[in-house]
């Protein structure tokens, strides 16, 4: 009986270790999102798509991936007025620019005409999509309040932009004899 009681209390205290560390382990998660850091890599992001998203309108061989440039203008300048407003209302400096990565590939999606463009353009927006909401994610579960709700209320549009945009790489493919889908992305071949 006493073998029971002890292998009870083990099994409590373990329980009671792993509730407490479960417990910790998220508050070190939600603690570690810095509003600053997301407010700014955030609209840094929404700066990238939209300028992104200009260079295809102009340069897409296929209607479907202007129609979805497009789109990433106007949900992300709209997401960006969301978080210029939440900048203003935390004291937070925003910079115009995109990252340095974005503004890397946005060049080299310059460099590109045709098919291969579409193909890069719509690689990046996966890429893109996939980081935001990553980023996202992390944010809806941050102390912040405000930072919370427009983190999760931005997710579903984020998830859509990128279903979307992997459903770009079908419909570039079937348009092409050059672009075929390898590891759900679009690859150009001359």
């Amino acid at each position: 009986m006493k073998k029971t009681n002890e292998k009870l209390m083990n099994i409590f205290y373990t329980g009671l270790f792993l509730i407490g560390f479960g417990f910790l382990s998220t508050q070190a998660m939600a603690a570690g999102v810095d509003t600053d850091d997301f407010i700014d890599e955030a609209y840094a992001k929404g700066v990238a798509e939209i300028e992104g998203g200009k260079v295809a309108v102009q340069k897409s061989t296929f209607p479907a991936v202007q129609a979805y440039a497009k789109k990433m203008i106007e949900d992300h300048s709209a997401a960006n007025k969301d978080l210029r407003s939440l900048a203003i209302k935390k004291n937070v400096k925003l910079d115009d620019d995109a990252e340095l990565m974005s503004k890397t590939k946005n060049y080299i999606l310059k460099q590109r005409d045709g098919e291969s463009f579409d193909a890069a353009y719509v690689n990046n927006q996966i890429e893109a999509h996939q980081a935001a909401i990553e980023l996202y994610k992390d944010a809806s579960s941050s102390q912040d309040g405000d930072v919370r709700q427009l983190a999760a209320t931005s997710l579903p549009k984020l998830e859509r932009h990128l279903a979307d945009a992997e459903a770009l790489v079908s419909v570039i493919a079937s348009s092409s004899n050059n672009i075929k889908v390898d590891d759900g992305k679009a690859d150009y071949d001359n």
